[in-house]
């Protein structure tokens, strides 16, 4: 299932098998199933992590479902990101115990990922922190604000001042790019479908919660008759059209997420779809675009108290299927972490 072979462990401590979930094929939350696997060696160039943590995305939920296509074989342990400490660095780079996270890079899906106790990836994808907050806490953190964080930067250039919308706020990039933003000295404008988490939004400092009946771009003009300056897409492209007439001329709405599960436009015309002067980009980042200094920034100020990891809910690895279905539900508020 993964490139990196079995192999006698290089530490005395270090187990020979492990626990893991794996998806044997795609299909509902039974095709989770939680498996002693041997704990993986790593080929040249890469490293093993002890996993203390693991966020569950989106994108797992995809490929449980079937849309990752030929880009996944089968069985495969998921998992697009991992938190814990270095176990084995065949290449000397981290010392062992150094805290680190990692995403993205095929994790997963190309080769076994964060669903484990013990996962292997290539060391330039590795980012080291160093932090005392708990590993519910970590574990929450690194594809979240990879992708909030990549989406102000590089989807949106976000500059202080300005205002910002987040489609699909009560996810758990939503509310980190709410987090983000206020910290960046945005006015924030946050949506929900649901008005029983607009509460856990407003916690957060969002400045304006607006509940999405389908014309948020209303909404957004009766407090900004111009429009906001930035809007990050979360939800996908049935709400696209709606988040662009939101935003004034020369604003930008970067395209992120598709918690809706749609992600295409058909017959696209970009004049007829894109207001006159609104800009449309993307942003789908990797590791490389967390800087090691921004996330230890980040985690700082969550342990000052001046930023918070929007967590929902925490599970133990034998109540994966129960995250999984809470995720594809759709009524989380937050991210959700498990503990292997």
């Amino acid at each position: 299932m993964s490139p990196a072979e079995p192999a006698t462990p290089s530490a005395p401590d270090t187990p020979r098998t492990m626990r893991a979930v794996v998806l044997d094929a795609p299909g509902p939350v039974t095709n989770l199933h939680v498996r002693d696997l041997p704990v993986p060696q790593p080929p040249d160039g890469w490293l093993r992590i002890r996993v203390e943590a693991f966020g569950l995305n989106r994108s797992e939920l995809h490929t449980r479902l079937g849309f990752a296509g030929d880009a996944v074989t089968y069985p495969r342990v998921l998992g697009i990101e991992a938190t814990g400490t270095v176990d084995h660095d065949p290449t000397g780079t981290f010392a062992r115990g150094q805290q680190v996270m990692t995403m993205m890079g095929g994790m997963g899906r190309s080769f076994d990922g964060g669903y484990a106790r013990y996962t292997c990836v290539p060391v330039g994808q590795v980012i080291p922190f160093t932090s005392d907050l708990p590993w519910q806490i970590l574990g929450a953190v690194p594809e979240m604000l990879q992708t909030a964080y990549g989406s102000l930067t590089v989807g949106l250039d976000a500059r202080p001042g300005q205002s910002l919308l987040v489609r699909g706020g009560t996810s758990s990039v939503g509310m980190a790019a709410a987090v983000l933003g206020k910290r960046l000295g945005m006015t924030v404008l946050s949506t929900t479908r649901n008005p029983a988490k607009a509460d856990a939004l407003a916690a957060i400092g969002v400045d304006h919660v607006l509940i999405d009946d389908g014309d948020v771009a209303r909404q957004v003009r009766d407090l900004l008759p111009d429009g906001v300056d930035g809007a990050i897409e979360l939800v996908g492209t049935p709400t696209l059209p709606d988040t662009l007439r939101a935003t004034r001329v020369h604003g930008t709405v970067c395209f992120t997420g598709m918690l809706s599960n749609e992600w295409t436009v058909r017959d696209f015309y970009p004049i007829a779809y894109l207001p006159s002067g609104v800009r449309l980009t993307g942003y789908g980042g990797e590791a490389e675009n967390l800087p090691a200094d921004v996330l230890q920034a980040y985690l700082d100020d969550v342990a000052a108290g001046r930023a918070v990891v929007p967590v929902d809910r925490v599970f133990d690895l034998d109540h994966v299927r129960d995250a999984h279905a809470l995720m594809e539900s759709g009524d989380a508020s937050g991210k959700l972490v498990v503990l292997p």
